[in-house]
Parts: C-alpha cells; structure tokens; sequence
C-alpha cells in the first residue's frame, strides 16, 4: 500500500480548558477534560492551539463574574486568528444565569449548565458542526434532592462528577485539589452558590480513596480536600465523623506526603475534628476557618453564628493541641448594617486572634440572596473605606504573625524554583492563598527537586512569605515541624 492509500487518521478535534475561581473549579475541569480525552479530543494547554475554549466560570462574586466575561471576550477573539471555531462558557456563572448569560454575551457559542458535563464531548461536537444548544434554565439545584436522602446511589444524575468520575490532570504540580462533597445546605444570607451548586451531598469515601491512589500514582504529594463546607462531610451518609475516619486513610496513600482540609465552618468545629486534623500524622495542622466576621449583630444578619469568645475558644483548642498550626480566614466588611462598632469588634478580634492570612471582602449584593433585600445598605464609597482600614490591619497583622515563626521547623513541599531558590509550601500555608516558603542556604548542595518534602528552619520572613534553611537530621532534634 502505498503512502496516498493509507487510511486517514480520524480527526481529534483540540480543546483548552481554561479555568476561573475557585480550587472546586479545577476539579470540575479535569474531569471534564478526562470526559473529553475518552471520547477523542486532544487536550491543549494554550486557548491559541485550540479549535474550541472552554471557559469554566466563577459566578461567586461581582468581581469574578466580571473575570469570567473577560476571559470569554479574549477568547472569542481568537476566532478572528482561524485556528480557534468555538468558544463555550461551563461553571457557575453559566448554571446561575443561562439564557440571559448567552443573550448579553453572543460572542460565546455556547452557554452550557452542569447537567451538560455527562455529555460535554457530545456537546461540544455539536457546537463545532455549527449547532447553537439551548442554554441551562436557572433553578434553585437545592430541590433536585431532598437535604437528608436516604440513598444516595444515583447520585450522579443530578451532580455530576459526583462519583467516581474519568479525570485528566492539568497541572503537573506536587499538590492536587480532591473533592469531598459538592453543593452547601447553609444559608448564608449572603450567598447564592447553594441555589446553583444545590445541596450538600457527601462523595462516597471508597470513591474518595479510590481517587487519592490515583493522584498519588500521578506523582501529587499533597492532597488539598476541597468542598463547600468540609465539616459537614460524612453527615448525609449516617456519620457526621466520617472525615475523622477518613483523613488517616487518606494520609497513608502510597505517595501522598500531605493531606490538607480547606473550608471549615467554625460552628460546626468540634473536639473530635480539631484532634484529627491537628494530630494526625500526615495531616498539615491547618485550619481554614470561615469566620466571615466577628460582630455578633453581623453575624446574625448573616444568618451566622458566633463572637469573638467563641471563635477564641475555638482557637485556643487548635493551638493546645497544636501550638504552631496555621490559621487562616475571609472577612466580609461594609455589609449591611454594619455598625463602626462592628467593625471595631471585627479588628479587635483579628488581633487577638493571630491568624496566618485572612482575605477581606466589600460586600456586594449578591442576585437572589436574602441580604440583597436588606435596608441600610452602605454606600460603596463607605464599603471601600472600611475594607481599606481592615486590610491595613491585616497586612500589619500577617506580617507580624509571620515574623513570629522566625525560628520554627517547618515542612516545605518543593513547588517550583524561584528566582532565589527552590520555593514551596509549609503546613500552615495553603496553595496560591497563603505565601510561599523560599529555601536559602543550599551553596554547594543539589536543589530539592519539585515534589520534594524538605524539613527547615525559618530564617526570615516578608510579610506572608518565610525564608528557611534546610536542616539535617542532626539539627533537627527529632522534631516533626
């Protein structure tokens, strides 16, 4: 057979996933990019080498909503170079708003919702071929399953991914987001993600663990637990402890080196949780506490519980079990109602509490939420101010909690080299929110490869960031950092 009758290759057609918000995000684009593999696309890195984009969006915040309009605009521009045909917007912000996203939005070809993501390939094929799907109706995801099912085993009918679900990873780094559970049963007066993500549903953990082994056999040392309210984990299967069971498991992993819980709700914390995450060998002792403010008028507004003594108490439990655990937060300022008082209170408290990092937030309506609704709204000009004031506070107070680890061991996960050397992560800081740990002192030695967990001493910091110098197990005492 000669060259011109060979067969032809079918087509693959190319697609880039690009990827906004938060680390739930991530997750939901791999498996859409496993999905996509398995059904012959060829996945690309750059949105430029790709006939289709696909937009994963975050509808959070009017911010990130604002992010997500304008990654779609810069993609749709592609389609004026040629290589790039369609340009689809997934995620939040596409479930939350639908028809009215891809009405004021034409420049997307397609609008897509989560119950599309079962046949994202089918969908995106058709898109291609000139097709124009119908865009997601927005309703409220909490009634599609009742808030205590007693079987849960279609569960993937109404989230998907839900399961134990195909999934390619898009970044190669040590540390990978793992899902707990999706959607929220809270109701956050101020929060629209539980109309749009639904209701709190617990992945199974034979589910959780079979996915751990495989990030490990892909090379991730650190497992980042992610989900809408991890301390409610195991509360719709029959066992409100089950995330205690389930973080020694997870710790053993072949290849795993770090397990790490990201969002707990403090009025839901308890003894048992603390000791787990503080105690267990394997587990960064980290605590990503969602105090959202500390004003007990606020809070209540909020539809929160809680005041400074309490969130206190609570801190006070982490630091007896383990004195240098890592602690951060997000604030909302400017909400509505929101006295001076308030805010006093507020700072009073991000003093004595010593946290790590905390984020801090305006308050902005958000469509469909109670707060929305309410009188005494602040002027923007006021909400800037006051959230100026408080993250004056909290810069000062991150960088002296910084300076305070100045002679602590600490564990660095190796990410990257920086520009003055290898750089990573130590327990108490979070992936991308929390500072980086940079390793100085290596003249004459190897530079720890990426992936590598380092045992160091803290040398010096700059506001969230920490320098440290590795130590050898005769400097180190027999400590565990």
């Amino acid at each position: 057979m000669t060259t011109t009758d060979q067969p032809r290759a079918a087509h693959r057609p190319t697609v880039a996933l690009v990827t906004l918000g938060c680390a739930r995000n991530e997750v939901d684009s791999e498996e859409l990019a496993g999905r996509l593999a398995a059904e012959g696309f060829e996945l690309v890195a750059d949105a430029e080498d790709a006939e289709t984009v696909v937009v994963n969006t975050c509808g959070f915040v009017e911010s990130a909503k604002k992010d997500s309009v304008d990654v779609l605009l810069q993609a749709a521009d592609l389609k004026a170079e040629g290589r790039t045909q369609a340009v689809v917007a997934v995620g939040c912000l596409a479930e939350r708003y639908g028809g009215e996203l891809a009405d004021s939005l034409p420049e997307a070809d397609a609008v897509l919702g989560f119950d599309d993501y079962p046949d994202i390939a089918a969908r995106l094929r058709a898109v291609l071929a000139g097709d124009r799907p119908a865009a997601p109706t927005p309703q409220d995801r909490r009634l599609l399953l009742p808030l205590s099912p007693v079987d849960r085993q279609d569960t993937d009918a109404v989230v998907p991914g839900h399961g134990l679900a195909d999934r390619v990873r898009l970044d190669t780094g040590p540390t990978a987001a793992l899902k707990l559970a999706s959607g929220c049963d809270r109701r956050c007066s101020f929060c629209a993600i539980p109309r749009f993500r639904g209701s709190f549903v617990s992945r199974r953990p034979s589910d959780v663990l079979a996915e751990a082994r495989w990030l490990g056999e892909q090379g991730v040392r650190e497992l980042f637990l992610v989900s809408e309210n991890s301390t409610s984990y195991g509360k719709d299967l029959g066992d409100l402890r089950l995330l205690e069971t389930l973080l020694p498991e997870l710790a053993m992993v072949d290849g795993v080196d770090r397990v790490r819980v990201s969002y707990l709700q403090p009025a839901e914390m308890r003894p048992s949780l603390v000791e787990a995450i503080a105690g267990t060998p394997g587990v960064a002792a980290y605590f990503d506490l969602s105090f959202q403010h500390a004003a007990p008028a606020v809070l209540r507004r909020m539809r929160r519980f809680g005041d400074p003594d309490a969130f206190l108490g609570l801190l006070d439990q982490v630091r007896a079990v383990a004195p240098t655990a890592g602690v951060r937060s997000n604030v909302i300022v400017g909400f509505p109602g929101e006295t001076e008082e308030d805010v006093a209170t507020l700072c009073d408290f991000l003093v004595a509490a010593r946290l790590d990092v905390t984020g801090v937030f305006g308050y902005s309506d958000e469509d469909g939420t109670e707060a929305a609704t309410y009188d005494d709204q602040h002027d923007p000009d006021e909400i800037r101010s006051r959230v100026a004031h408080v993250t004056d506070l909290v810069e000062e107070l991150t960088a002296q909690r910084a300076a305070a680890r100045v002679g602590e061991q600490v564990r660095v996960l190796v990410e990257s080299s920086g520009d003055t050397g290898p750089e990573g992560r130590a327990d108490h800081q979070g992936p991308e929110v929390d500072g980086v740990t940079t390793l100085a002192g290596l003249e004459g030695s190897p530079d720890p490869a990426r992936g590598d967990l380092v045992l160091a001493r803290v040398v010096e910091s700059d506001g969230a960031d920490l320098v440290a110098v590795p130590m050898t197990a005769a400097d180190s005492g027999g400590a565990d950092g």
